[in-house]
């Protein structure tokens, strides 16, 4: 009878060891389970932050490009829409008045309600061509860059209004400049704008050297 009892505590003795090495054993499961979680959760967080960095890096960039785009396309309003070419301009009047000052009268005969306008005042006045032909009289051109695009606007639809424009009662002729060198900004400016959408800003050395032209 004894032996019996001896016997079934041995065997008890043997099943609860092998409960503790089975407890063991799952509890070192979970623990690498639990591990494996914490590295995967470890790796997502850390994508997740560089995914930030990414997109924060992608967001500045644009803002980046947008700003030079920006730039671009100011300066090029700025040269590119505020000329004005005044067509044969009686020979001798620029010898004594300048282009700008007869650029001035020309406005103020013919749209006298704009040329107290601050869109309309004359940023710089050239005269074109430079060479005279002293054999025969040689009317003159000028070439006018107004401050805003919108005294180019207001000039060029009164002047097409109006129809009939003159300096001192000899006609004249107003359209935008169209002159061969501003054509060819216009083309390497479009260039310009090609490679900022590729987002490859424009360096220093891409930009047209000249913002105001003469034919």
């Amino acid at each position: 009878m004894r032996r019996n009892v001896y016997k079934g505590i041995e065997d008890l003795k043997i099943q609860q060891a092998e409960m503790i090495n089975t407890i063991a054993k799952i509890k070192n499961s979970l623990e690498g389970n639990n591990n494996k979680i914490q590295e995967a959760e470890e790796q997502k967080s850390n994508m997740e932050d560089r995914l930030v960095e990414i997109t924060d890096v992608e967001w500045n960039e644009e803002k980046r490009i947008k700003r030079i785009e920006d730039s671009l396309k100011e300066l090029w309003d700025n040269f590119k829409h505020t000329n004005i070419h005044i067509i044969e301009v009686p020979e001798g009047e620029e010898r004594d008045k300048g282009p700008e000052k007869i650029s001035e009268e020309i406005i103020a005969e013919n749209f006298p309600n704009m040329g107290k306008e601050s869109f309309t005042q004359i940023q710089e006045a050239q005269q074109i061509p430079y060479r005279i032909n002293p054999r025969r009289n040689t009317p003159r051109h000028i070439l006018i860059k107004l401050t805003k695009i919108k005294g180019k606007e207001q000039i060029l639809k009164a002047s097409r209004e109006k129809q009939q424009i003159t300096y001192k009662g000899s006609p004249v002729r107003l359209s935008a400049d169209f002159s061969t060198e501003t054509l060819q900004a216009r083309r390497e400016w479009h260039d310009i704008f090609k490679v900022t959408k590729g987002k490859k800003p424009a360096t220093k050395n891409t930009l047209p050297s000249k913002t105001f032209f003469q034919i």
